[in-house]
């Protein structure tokens, strides 16, 4: 059994959203789905062929409705972060893999 420590200094927020994870090392993007997020970081689920590990710098886009990319003037919000834990428990029963990922 493994025990772990809180180390959020934010709290997360329950967000269920589309977002597309661009990974440099593989020259692509990933399509993905939020699960949580703070000011700090988030948690997304990700194809489990997705190639992540811990330490690898990601770019998130999470896009916006139509109504709020007339009023930001954006179509997206794209956060940069780094991967602090990859969690491959729901590999087998539903083929995708968590990533938390601290923003900078």
């Amino acid at each position: 059994m493994e025990t772990l420590l809180e180390q959020r200094k934010s709290t997360r927020t329950s967000l269920s959203w589309p977002v597309s994870v661009w990974l440099p090392e593989a020259n692509r993007f990933f399509n993905g789905r939020s699960t949580n997020i703070s000011e700090n970081g988030v948690f997304i689920t990700v194809p489990m062929t997705m190639p992540v590990r811990e330490g690898n710098i990601v770019e998130i886009n999470f896009p916006r409705t139509m109504a709020l990319a007339r009023k930001k003037g954006q179509f997206a919000r794209i956060k940069k972060g780094m991967v602090v834990r990859v969690e491959r428990g729901n590999m087998l029963k539903e083929a995708n893999i968590g990533i938390a990922v601290h923003f900078e």
